[in-house]
């Protein structure tokens, strides 16, 4: 795929080189020049033949009627025809992009009492509401979305379904709560992904607590489901967004449920929105300590080969989410355009014949 441009074209510094699947055949374009000269001498060898004839009037003849210009477009235009076919004959890839496979995405929303915060106005929690709304309106209708929230632990507002209206009513059902534990979000998202791969987040808890402790004889092992771990990013059918004010404060580590994220290839784009540095939020007689932790969410996201938002404002936020829909919706893959270049010079050659045929009576 990587091929190596041939050394005699010389192609612009500022423009990606193109990638062929046979660069050999690029070689094939040496022709060209050479059907040039050869072209040129069979000009002049013509103008020598024709000063032979006496009559002016055969001579126009020989030429062909007309202005001389046109004699040359039908053999230039069968030129960039024999060139588009040799191009294609090498079988060049190009990075397009393309409608994506994306069948499901789970929206996994933070629902802590952090959210009422109001430095992204109205508070956090509406601007995330309605930037939710936005981002379901301009997804493809045939897309799945699932909703999970999360603050202490984490649960399913709304199975996946294309269903706007049942979306839209979970994301208005949210009720703030205390803590965060974006770990479990990841799990219970995983688990909502997929419903016969055993993942249970109460085990993956009272593993954690056990610490390594070993379990009764008569207590029988939890039924382990054959798995085999795939390369980070690869699982092209559904993704999770998840959307957090704060760090992680109770439940599974986020990192370790990243990993299981990784093993499965589902990306986990994350987006932080709020204080960064951290602001002390008080409300119902009780206050506390907040601070977004971004290197917790960037570790997450690079782990499962996605990215990391930050959204400042709630204009930030629906930016966010308008390039999620627009990444998740298409995708760039490298395709390989030849039969593009093989119709455009089938074109060429079918528009040299028939101006041929047209000006001069006769194909080239």
């Amino acid at each position: 795929m990587n091929a190596t441009w041939p050394a005699f074209l010389h192609w612009p510094a500022a423009i990606p080189r193109p990638a062929f699947l046979w660069p050999q055949f690029l070689w094939l374009l040496l022709l060209l020049p050479l059907l040039v000269l050869l072209y040129v001498w069979l000009q002049r060898r013509r103008r020598k033949l024709a000063v032979r004839y006496a009559s002016l009037s055969v001579v126009r003849q020989a030429l062909g009627k007309g202005p001389d210009w046109r004699r040359h477009v039908p053999p230039l235009l069968m030129l960039l025809a024999l060139g588009a076919l040799l191009l294609a004959s090498a079988r060049p890839v190009a990075v397009v992009a393309l409608p994506s496979n994306q069948q499901t995405i789970i929206l996994a929303m933070d629902v802590s009492g952090s959210m009422r915060a109001t430095d992204v106005q109205p508070t956090r929690l509406e601007a995330a509401q309605a930037a939710a709304k936005t981002f379901l309106k301009e997804l493809p209708r045939d897309v799945k979305v699932g909703i999970v929230a999360f603050a202490g632990s984490a649960q399913v507002a709304q199975l996946p379904t294309v269903n706007r209206e049942d979306l839209v009513t979970a994301i208005d059902r949210f009720q703030l709560q205390r803590a965060t534990a974006t770990g479990n979000a990841i799990v219970i998202s995983l688990a909502t992904l997929f419903p016969n791969a055993g993942i249970e987040l109460q085990q993956l808890s009272s593993d954690r607590m056990r610490g390594g402790m070993g379990r009764s004889l008569d207590q029988a092992p939890p039924k382990q489901n054959e798995f085999i771990p795939v390369p980070p990013g690869s699982y092209t059918s559904a993704a999770v967004i998840m959307l957090t004010d704060g760090q992680r404060t109770t439940g599974v580590d986020p990192l370790e449920a990243a990993k299981m994220a990784a093993d499965r290839g589902v990306k986990i784009y994350t987006v932080g929105i709020g204080t960064v540095d951290g602001e002390t939020i008080g409300f119902e007689g009780w206050s506390m300590r907040v601070r977004l932790d971004e290197e917790t969410l960037k570790a997450i996201a690079h782990k499962t080969a996605a990215e990391y938002y930050y959204a400042g404002t709630a204009q930030d936020l629906n930016k966010v989410y308008q390039n999620l829909s627009s990444r998740l919706t298409l995708e760039k893959k490298e395709t390989e355009v030849s039969a593009l270049l093989a119709l455009a010079g089938a074109l060429l050659a079918l528009l040299a014949a028939g101006l041929s045929m047209w000006w001069f009576n006769r194909v080239l």
